[in-house]
């Protein structure tokens, strides 16, 4: 493959089922049900194929599925990686640093838009112990406000 040569999205989402594989979510399902999701909710929302892209991967980094120098030397677009680094969380960073950057980062809005609807889903959410099922409605509840966007 040449330098110039991006992969593809279907070659996005084998290497995010990939790097994800063995995973689960906090419900017990197949984390690649969650990336597909998202996936599906960025493109529903008439989100770019940079965006799709970001959707596949916006928890690699953070989950450790794949490296951040990885992701720097990956063949996408300078535009998917800055989406991607920007809905990373770091760990002890305020909720307000991780909502400002994600808002300061061009396309990276949607994606974390859809993540959130998916993480809320209710049907989701109804396979947690309440304990759970409350602390990340409340959790999720708080970063769409602090990202401005309506309902939750």
């Amino acid at each position: 493959m040449s330098d110039t040569t991006l992969l593809t999205l279907s070659e996005v989402e084998a290497l995010a089922r990939r790097a994800h594989e063995g995973q689960t979510d906090k419900a017990g399902r197949p984390y690649a049900e969650h990336l597909a999701a998202v996936a599906a909710g960025v493109r529903a929302r008439g989100g770019s194929a940079e965006q799709i892209a970001a959707a596949w991967l916006h928890d690699a980094v953070e989950d450790d599925a794949l490296s951040a120098a990885w992701l720097a030397e990956a063949a996408l677009t300078q535009a998917t990686k800055d989406m991607v680094l920007a809905v990373t969380k770091r760990a002890g960073e305020p909720p307000e640093e991780y909502a400002a950057r994600i808002l300061a980062t061009p396309g990276a809005l949607l994606v974390k838009e859809a993540d959130l609807a998916h993480n809320a889903d209710p049907d989701r959410l109804a396979a947690l112990n309440p304990a759970t099922r409350d602390r990340l409605t409340e959790k999720y509840a708080r970063m769409r406000g602090l990202l401005g966007l309506a309902g939750g």
